[in-house]
């Protein structure tokens, strides 16, 4: 027995131990939310379609440019809310696509999603006499345009969001919670100038030309000190608005055109069907390939349940959001998995009837099937490349077809490393035991 089959050995345990490890947790939950990371259709979540103002975008951008400016900052801000795996998509020239599974308040996604985020500060109003102006309830009024100061270099410039570092929700222990603010060096000197010229005054806070709150300037801000955002707060709503000040303002205004509320029972009743098509599809296989190929097919099982650890290990650890689609290509790819072995195997039974010993059996066997297999699963890669980039690209927008592509791809590539290592290293093992050297338990006649 070679010492690197026994390390192999060793390795291969290893390695499944830890793949067994990371699913474990998962065990009764194996395709559930609290398991792999499903896809909407799966899962149930919303469906939002956008419909982006274009004749509203800076003139010096271009439509496409200005589209996946939005699409960034969107993914931005929904990856910053939690959603797991969320799909955003352009569709056509000027619409959105966004796919939010597992989100419940759909109302809280649309505000997140929508709103641009444009923020600025503005100064109270005053009438010819410098006394404050009121409107008819008697509150404050504050002016049209965003409160401006002189920058470092002379020139004057209004304070707005373009000049914030980092938002971040905070409580205070009088107001509640509350969004603390840092400015880069000139948003610092602009705030310190316009806080000084406001000392004891009002000064309001815009978010999208809605003001937030009209907080009293109790101190000069100096340049480099944080500041906050009053607004009588709930947590969550401070924690949105902080997310959208990180993502930036979008550069148009979107527009609601579709909204669609996924049911996951659907999600319920297809994994279910999922699970029998496969629980079917692998007795069948088992019985098949132990009847026919007798002892190198039980291997081959043994390396097949080796093979399906690997890959819900896989599905596990790396974002991989699995859709209908994407298991279906899963439990293909379970069927294609033992198609190297059953090259392997009758390559082997040819050796074998050729009067060949067991050991030189399984080395030809390996050796003349490696060709056919290899040849067999590039062009199989390539079919998957060619689904994943029309799945992928802006055109065709086919998200299910990437999905079925991508479990596919990584289906039958661990079964190229299940069959010409593991199965491998267990017939090796076993031959140069010399354990069992009878024909008949290869699955040839003598």
């Amino acid at each position: 027995m070679k010492k690197r089959n026994i390390y192999l050995l060793i390795f291969i345990l290893i390695l499944f131990g830890f793949a067994l490890w990371s699913i474990v947790p998962i065990n009764t939950k194996l395709l559930g939310p609290n398991g792999l990371t499903l896809g909407l259709d799966l899962r149930g979540g919303s469906q939002l379609l956008y419909k982006a103002d274009l004749s509203k975008k800076d003139p010096s951008v271009t439509d496409s440019q200005a589209m996946s400016s939005v699409i960034e900052k969107i993914q931005r801000r929904v990856n910053q809310y939690g959603t797991t795996e969320p799909v955003i998509q352009k569709q056509g020239t000027d619409q959105i696509l966004v796919q939010l599974p597992g989100v419940k308040d759909i109302r809280e996604a649309i505000s997140l999603i929508g709103k641009t985020a444009l923020l600025d500060f503005r100064e109270q109003k005053l009438d010819e006499n410098g006394s404050p102006v009121l409107d008819d309830k008697g509150n404050w009024v504050f002016e049209d345009e965003s409160a401006k100061a002189a920058g470092r270099d002379g020139k004057e410039r209004e304070l707005t969001g373009e000049y914030l570092n980092h938002a971040r929700m905070d409580m205070d222990p009088y107001e509640g919670p509350v969004v603390v603010i840092e400015w880069d060096s000139e948003g610092g000197y602009l705030f310190e100038k316009i806080t000084e010229r406001n000392l004891h005054k009002p000064l309001a806070i815009f978010l999208d030309n809605e003001e937030i709150s009209a907080p009293v300037v109790q101190s000069i801000i100096r340049a480099g000190t944080a500041g906050q955002i009053e607004g009588h707060f709930t947590i969550e709503e401070a924690e949105n608005l902080a997310i959208q000040l990180n993502s930036g303002a979008l550069d148009v205004p979107l527009t609601i055109s579709g909204q669609e509320n996924v049911d996951p029972s659907l999600g319920a009743d297809s994994i279910q069907k999922s699970k029998q098509a496969a629980i079917i599809g692998i007795i069948l296989l088992l019985l098949f390939m132990i009847v026919y190929y007798r002892l190198p097919g039980l291997i081959a099982c043994i390396s097949l349940g080796i093979y399906g650890t690997f890959l819900l290990a896989i599905f596990s650890a790396f974002p991989i959001t699995l859709t209908l689609s994407g298991i279906a290509g899963a439990i293909l790819s379970l069927g294609m998995a033992v198609d190297a072995n059953v090259l392997i195997f009758e390559r082997m039974k040819e050796e074998l009837r050729t009067g060949r010993t067991l050991g030189a059996t399984v080395e030809a066997g390996f050796d003349r099937a490696w060709t056919a297999i290899r040849d067999s699963n590039i062009t199989t890669f390539i079919a998957c490349a060619v689904l994943i980039w029309l799945g992928t690209s802006a055109t065709f927008h086919a998200s299910m077809v990437s999905g079925f592509a991508v479990t596919l791809f990584i289906g039958v590539a661990l079964s190229m490393f299940t069959a010409i290592v593991i199965t491998r290293t267990f017939l090796r093992l076993i031959v140069s035991s010399r354990l069992i050297t009878n024909a008949a338990a290869y699955g040839v006649r003598t």
